[in-house]
C-alpha cells in the first residue's frame, strides 16, 4: 500500500467563517490553527501547505478564563537595553482584540515558512462584519 502525498496543484482552498463570540480565546485559536494547516482534510500532508482561508469575526467578544485578564501579559522587546514593553491582556483586549487573537494563533502554527504562509490566509475582525462575502465563506461551528 502506498502513502498518499498531496501536491500543491491538487489543493482546493475553501473559505471558513468562525464566530468567536463567547468562546475561550485558546479554543478558538486551536480550531483556527488546524484549519490554516489543513489538518481537517483527508489529503493532509505535513510538508505541504494544504490549509484554507479563515475569517474570525467578533474577536472583541472572545473570553479569557480565570484571572488571565489581570495576570497575563503581552511582552515584546525592542532589542535595546531596558526595552521590554508589557501590556496586560485586559488592556490588549479592550484596545486591540485582533492582535490578541493573532498572537494566540501564531503560537499554534508551525515556526517555519509553511506557518508564516498560513498566517497570511487569516483575517480577524472586531465586529460581526467582514469584507469576504464575495468568497462565499462557509460557517465553521465550534
Amino acid at each position: 500500500m502506498s502513502t498518499f502525498m498531496a501536491k500543491t496543484s491538487e489543493i482546493d482552498r475553501k473559505w471558513f467563517v468562525i464566530d468567536a463570540q463567547g468562546k475561550p480565546l485558546g479554543r478558538v485559536a486551536t480550531v483556527v490553527a488546524d484549519l490554516l494547516r489543513g489538518k481537517h482534510k483527508p489529503i493532509y500532508t505535513p510538508h505541504v501547505d494544504c490549509g484554507d482561508h479563515v475569517v474570525v469575526i467578533n474577536a472583541d467578544k472572545v473570553v479569557l478564563t480565570g484571572d488571565k485578564l489581570q495576570k497575563k501579559f503581552y511582552r515584546r522587546h525592542s532589542g535595546y537595553i531596558g526595552g521590554l514593553k508589557e501590556v496586560k491582556y485586559a488592556t490588549l483586549m479592550a484596545t486591540r482584540p485582533e492582535l490578541a487573537m493573532e498572537l494566540a494563533v501564531k503560537g499554534m502554527v508551525q515556526s517555519n515558512t509553511i506557518g508564516r504562509h498560513a498566517l497570511t490566509r487569516l483575517r480577524i475582525y472586531k465586529g460581526s462584519d467582514h469584507k469576504q462575502q464575495a468568497q462565499k465563506p462557509e460557517v465553521w461551528a465550534l
